[in-house]
């Protein structure tokens, strides 16, 4: 149990900000440590300094995480755009073996989880919760069959693009052009809604987006989990307003980013500041209901300045409090929007 007072001051925090943020659920829609641990070895179940100040990585741990506060997250797989599409199915299901195996390792501490009941019964136990999504739908874009072959349920959402084009479609980047969904993308939409499987609207083109709302199942929340909003700072990474009405008339939420670049600040003077400006104004235009915390950790991202890594996420509490915002409204944008989206539609 994390001693409030010491806490408080540690991290220059109010009481009030620190009792709030600990007695919170706290679940993060996006962590992109995994790629560190193909890449180079990262050991996320131990703990790390914050060896390069919170740029690119090192941004996120398990241990630092628990210290935080921070109770569950969607752990990612990032798909590598590159070679021959059998060859990327094949390398998906390796990667998640390996994730789950290491998220389920006595010294993780965690468990894999599928459902809201399933994640509270891993806090109920004292465990990180941990949910497991794709970052590049074309992992399992060789054929629709493959998603089939996921086992029920462990994979939580599918990012349908990243910063690459697919057969899916095309992306927000520079690089994607302005057309959106392919037939067969549509196709792959459905058949995620099939397999109660989130469509993550990250990093998909406008006309992608519009695609995709259509081709949703009625009734059928989506998400953005890891994005700015351009009523802030205008980006091709961001949203517009009108895309986060739609995401609030389906019933889902929109997870904001700790990149200081997409958010409208210069890339090394982030500040988390910026943060609540984005996610106020989610609340503005959708709701309270519908914005939650995307963080991005880990994702070659830089952060604020004044929240480098995980274990400083106390003061973005801090940041909402003094914004105005009320207790109940942070603690939905702290976890309890995402948790109600999931228990929508996986129980």
């Amino acid at each position: 149990m994390t001693a409030l007072p010491e806490a408080a001051a540690r991290l220059g925090i109010s009481d009030e900000a620190a009792a709030l943020h600990y007695g919170s659920e706290i679940c993060d829609l996006h962590v992109d440590s995994f790629i560190w641990r193909r890449i180079y070895g990262y050991d996320f179940r131990r703990r790390h300094a914050a060896f390069t100040a919170g740029v690119m990585m090192s941004q996120f741990d398990l241990p630092r995480a628990r210290e935080a506060g921070i109770g569950g997250a969607t752990w990612v797989i990032t798909t590598n755009p590159l070679g021959d599409s059998r060859d990327r199915e094949a390398k998906f299901f390796e990667n998640l073996g390996e994730l789950a195996a290491l998220l389920q390792s006595p010294e993780a501490e965690a468990r894999v989880v599928r459902s809201a009941a399933e994640y509270r019964a891993a806090r109920a136990a004292g465990l990180h919760a941990a949910f497991i999504g794709v970052q590049g739908g074309n992992a399992l874009a060789h054929s629709l069959d493959a998603l089939d072959r996921v086992s029920p349920g462990l994979v939580l959402r599918v990012t349908l693009l990243h910063l690459t084009s697919s057969r899916l479609g095309h992306t927000s980047s520079p690089l994607g052009g302005s057309l959106g969904l392919t037939p067969y993308g549509k196709d792959y939409v459905r058949r995620l809604n099939a397999h109660k499987i989130l469509v993550d609207l990250a990093h998909i083109s406008p006309a992608g987006f519009w695609d995709a709302v259509d081709a949703q199942a009625p009734g059928t929340p989506l998400v953005v989990t890891h994005t700015g909003v351009s009523g802030v700072f205008p980006h091709w990474r961001n949203l517009h307003d009108d895309q986060l009405r739609a995401v609030a008339n389906r019933g889902g939420t929109i997870g904001i980013m700790y990149h200081s670049e997409y958010l409208g600040d210069p890339i090394f003077r982030g500040r988390l500041d910026t943060i609540v400006r984005h996610i106020e104004h989610v609340v503005n235009v959708a709701g309270e209901d519908h914005v939650s915390l995307g963080s991005d950790w880990d994702g070659s991202i830089v952060t604020p300045r004044d929240m480098k890594t995980c274990l400083e996420l106390p003061k973005l509490t801090q940041a909402m409090l003094s914004r105005g915002f009320g207790h109940q409204r942070i603690k939905k944008v702290l976890g309890l929007n995402f948790l109600r989206v999931v228990e929508d539609v996986r129980g």
